[in-house]
């Protein structure tokens, strides 16, 4: 029944607002009815499932990879609609997980879209064992910018995640599901994660090219989302990196240590190496953690749950604050990441804030803020209605311009089932720690975790 009842709640939930509404007017009637009258549960089971849609329905046909983005007014004023982005897929294949567990599809429907999508990775282009950021349905790559047209092992590493926690879904499974928890054990293996140390360099380097080398000269420290590409490659059971490649390059020599103190609360770990800004944007705290789960998750440098409970607890202090005094600002509408904004696309953050809210910010921030972000996902479906489409709440929005695109990126829909489950069940993360490389790539590079306590 649920297939139907989701659907149908999603449908009730979008009835009634033709005009964009905003804070100041919510404000004068109170709570509606609506507002007081739909259960957390329902509210949670419908944006899982819009969100869980884009990467079923709103798939690249020939893959059934992510699309990039999917705009529902059919303006792509750069790309195509069909580009497909490696680590938002990577996103995808959790998000389907969701999507067999609540019930909105079959695992056999699954199993056939997986398929699908490793039979497509197998032939797809591949530089030192890594996929590119972006690839046509062909096959083949397509430049994301000028000279990255190569191997891009931070979108590798997204899109391994998903893989390695759709191996350990069906590993145990029957012929045809084991032989899929098989082949996706090959696609893992044949990343080359040490190439990208550009010749034995004590850091992973984000790029590189057949055609232009390592000229986008982009050595990944820390923090940002960039942790899972670490545990990633120190994980891997054929072209692991050393120990020493994390604690100087990721950690900077243990610069990363290096906190502060925002809105009263200790950011953990050091979030910029060029910049005394105290907090990146909120996706930080949503990619690498999709599958790692931070919950009593610690190393020599930090602890992983303290550092993403503070930081998504900062955007919601800052927005309760509202320094520049936009309009909508406060304990319901809150939440900055990077994402499309009134001029482009735009990294929102604490210091770098346009006015624009992002609502995955907010919602793939659930496990750590479940109250805040529970009551950003009520405001959004029962104040601003207009603001949700066929995908979930669309990427951004500003209250105080007035401004929104029916426009969708995959990598901001992607995060909010995830997490959202993440959240309800623990789901993904049980999934993706239990692998046993994973868990041998966290111990190799120092890590504590519950996980690893488990294996007497």
């Amino acid at each position: 029944m649920r297939l139907i009842l989701v659907p149908m709640a999603v449908a009730s939930l979008l009835i009634g607002c033709n005009g964009h509404k905003n804070k100041k007017e919510g404000d004068s009637t109170s709570k509606s009815e609506d507002a007081i009258s739909y259960t957390d549960e329902a509210l949670m089971d419908s944006v899982q499932y819009q969100t869980f849609n884009y990467f079923w329905e709103g798939a690249e046909p020939v893959s059934g990879l992510a699309r990039e983005r999917f705009h529902m007014d059919n303006e792509y004023p750069n790309h195509d609609k069909d580009i497909i982005t490696t680590g938002g897929s990577g996103f995808g294949l959790m998000a389907i997980l969701v999507g067999v567990e609540r019930k909105f599809i079959t695992r056999e429907q699954a199993l056939e879209r997986y398929e699908k999508i490793v039979d497509f990775l197998e032939k797809a282009d591949r530089f030192h064992g890594a996929w590119p950021h972006w690839l046509l349905p062909s096959g083949k790559v397509t430049p994301f910018s000028p000279k990255d047209n190569g191997g891009d092992l931070v979108e590798t590493a997204f899109l391994v995640q998903g893989l390695l926690t759709v191996k350990e879904y069906f590993k145990d499974g029957n012929e045809r599901e084991q032989k899929l928890a098989q082949k996706i054990q090959e696609l893992w293996e044949g990343v080359e994660w040490d190439w990208y140390t550009k010749g034995g360099e004590d850091v992973l380097y984000w790029h590189w090219s057949p055609e232009y080398g390592w000229e986008m000269n982009f050595p990944v420290g820390g923090y940002n989302e960039c942790l899972i590409m670490y545990v990633l490659a120190a994980a891997s059971p054929t072209h692991s990196i050393n120990k020493s490649v994390y604690e100087k390059g990721w950690a900077l020599d243990g610069a990363i240590a290096k906190d502060t103190t925002y809105y009263g609360l200790e950011t953990e770990l050091n979030h910029f190496e060029h910049d005394d800004a105290p907090v990146g944007p909120l996706f930080w705290a949503h990619y690498s953690y999709l599958g790692l789960d931070p919950k009593g998750l610690t190393d020599q440098f930090g602890d992983y749950w303290k550092l993403n409970t503070n930081h998504a607890m900062i955007h919601y202090k800052y927005a309760v604050d509202n320094p520049d005094g936009y309009e909508g600002y406060g304990e319901d509408c809150w939440g900055l990441t990077s994402s499309y904004s009134i001029k482009g696309y735009a990294g929102h953050r604490p210091g770098e804030d346009l006015g624009v809210i992002s609502p995955t910010a907010a919602l793939s921030s659930m496990p750590y803020t479940p109250k805040e972000s529970t009551q950003f996902l009520r405001y959004m479906y029962t104040r601003q209605d207009s603001l949700i489409g066929k995908y979930g709440p669309y990427d951004a929005f500003s209250l105080e311009k007035d401004w929104y695109l029916p426009r969708y990126l995959a990598i901001d829909q992607g995060p909010i089932p995830v997490m959202i489950e993440n959240h309800r069940s623990g789901l993904l993360w049980k999934l993706f720690m239990a692998n046993e490389e994973v868990k041998n790539g966290l111990t190799k590079l120092g890590f504590d975790s519950p996980y690893l306590k488990n294996d007497d």
